[in-house]
């Protein structure tokens, strides 16, 4: 009874971790400064040093002929290797998350192989595969087909570091959405590759192109598989990020921070891109989630 009429005095909730200003200061300093000083700064040096001497300086070093066979080939690699780990991210998650097949945690892992392995292992294995000593190399240099240190080597090295950027994108997506939709489709009769484009694209493509611009900035910034792979050949098989290290070596900083400021350009121009998607992403969620309440409430829908 006692228990009853004892006011319950003195009782407080503990203190949440986070809850004090200077903690929280504290934490948001850390972050901003270490942010700076890894982050921004390098940035800002390399747009002051690419623009240190001037923009005809600037301009002369981009259309120097090996700088512009370099963002050439940049170019052409990525036109290749994202379209094709594109149709592969797509096709793998769509098997993983719309079929049941042997393999299949197999195949999971495999994806993630690119993560877990160095770019430099991973080409001093393609020079070992197709190189005049490894498994193909003897065929291919019987027909007359270069792959190492020609185009074929750089593109085959690219794909191979960013196949899974695209899958890793669509795959959770993909997971939480289930098979409902694409089952009902087939039970009307659609084939696959109708219920793919009617049914499955228009629910991942914010997702798809987020994982095509990830896998893009990385292609272009590629630097340790495609090192191994192409040979340093100046003026032949030096993406741009080779080409930069080959401009710092020859001490031709003008001309290295230059080229540097291209891909940092990319680097801004791709975080653009990912808010904008990941904005229109979320917007997609919210009108889906709403038509349901509509449905279920035609009194609240909007006249």
């Amino acid at each position: 009874m006692s228990a009853n009429l004892t006011p319950n005095l003195g009782r407080r909730k503990p203190p949440r971790v986070g809850d004090g200003p200077l903690f929280r200061r504290a934490l948001i300093g850390t972050v901003l400064v270490i942010g700076a000083f890894l982050i921004l700064a390098p940035l800002i040096v390399i747009g002051f040093e690419a623009f240190k001497q001037g923009w005809k300086t600037y301009s002369a070093t981009i259309a120097n002929p090996d700088t512009r066979h370099a963002i050439l080939l940049t170019v052409v690699t990525a036109l290749i290797a994202v379209p094709v780990n594109t149709a592969f991210g797509v096709a793998a998650a769509w098997a993983i998350t719309k079929f049941d097949f042997r393999g299949k945690r197999f195949l999971l892992v495999l994806i993630e192989i690119p993560f877990s392995v160095s770019p430099i292992v991973a080409g001093v294995a393609y020079l070992f595969v197709y190189g005049l000593q490894g498994i193909f190399g003897p065929y291919f240099d019987a027909h007359g087909i270069k792959v190492l240190f020609a185009l074929p080597g750089i593109i085959l090295a690219s794909m191979f570091v960013t196949a899974p950027f695209v899958a890793r994108e669509l795959i959770p997506l993909m997971q939480s959405q289930g098979r409902d939709l694409e089952e009902a489709a087939t039970s009307l009769g659609a084939s696959g590759w109708r219920t793919f484009i009617s049914v499955t694209l228009p629910n991942i493509k914010w997702a798809l192109l987020y994982g095509v611009v990830l896998c893009n900035a990385r292609v272009m910034g590629e630097f340790g598989a495609v090192s191994v792979v192409s040979g340093n050949i100046r003026g032949q098989t030096n993406t741009l990020p080779l080409h930069i290290e080959l401009l710092y070596h020859d001490y031709q900083t003008a001309g290295a921070f230059a080229s540097a400021s291209i891909l940092a350009i990319i680097a801004v121009f791709t975080i653009i891109a990912k808010v904008a998607l990941e904005k229109q992403g979320a917007g997609r969620a919210r009108k889906t989630a709403t038509r349901p309440a509509l449905a279920s409430n035609p009194a609240e829908k909007p006249s």
